[in-house]
């Protein structure tokens, strides 16, 4: 099982290089994710995973 990194702060991902087509997560109220697009910053729509559609989510990007 992937560890999830617990925060409350949105990250954007070290590979990013700061582009302009970045989304941001966050862990939000448990045990989900939120996802938004980082160019809009507050002004985004939040879209919320849960845990195990997070993790199967991550599962297959690295696949």
């Amino acid at each position: 099982m992937t560890k999830i990194k617990t925060t409350h702060e949105w990250v954007t991902s070290s590979y990013s290089n700061n582009g302009a087509n970045c989304i941001e997560t966050r862990r939000a109220a448990a045990p989900e994710i939120g996802v938004r697009d980082s160019k809009l910053g507050e002004a985004s729509p939040v879209q919320t995973f849960g845990r195990d559609a997070w993790t199967a989510f991550l599962a297959a990007v690295k696949s």
